[in-house]
């Protein structure tokens, strides 16, 4: 069908069948990525599990298990106020995306993660040589 459309001459097949090609492509790509991040946050929070360095999870929890949004709020200045003064430790910023998370702030607590992740690993570098 894809073979089809992209010899059919027309440049309309020629562009789904181009499409039909390249999006799922595409979609791959932003899959592994997504799945790379995943493996990089749950070592980096692993490895301050082993470590001691992570919150107690003492939040009041939904049904859901979810915690109560008003009670991460309530902590939240507190994580924030940590990568403030020390905005190079991958550790804080890791803590403040688990705010961020327990917040409901999905979008921001991605951001922060990623930030860890290359603050821990420009560390590991640094050490490494």
């Amino acid at each position: 069908m894809v073979w089809g459309l992209v010899t059919s001459g027309t440049a309309i097949g020629v562009i789904m069948g181009a499409a039909l090609v390249v999006f799922p492509l595409v979609g791959v790509v932003f899959i592994a990525k997504d799945i790379r991040f995943a493996a990089q946050g749950d070592a980096l929070l692993a490895k301050m599990a082993d470590a001691g360095e992570l919150p107690a999870d003492d939040l009041p929890k939904r049904p859901s298990g979810r915690p109560e949004r008003e009670a991460a709020d309530d902590e939240f200045p507190r994580w924030k106020a940590e990568v403030e003064s020390n905005p190079d430790d991958y550790r804080a910023w890791a803590r403040l995306a688990l705010a961020y998370r327990a917040s409901g702030d999905t979008p921001r607590a991605r951001k922060a993660m990623r930030h860890a992740i290359e603050l821990d690993a420009a560390a590991s570098n640094t050490q490494g040589r």
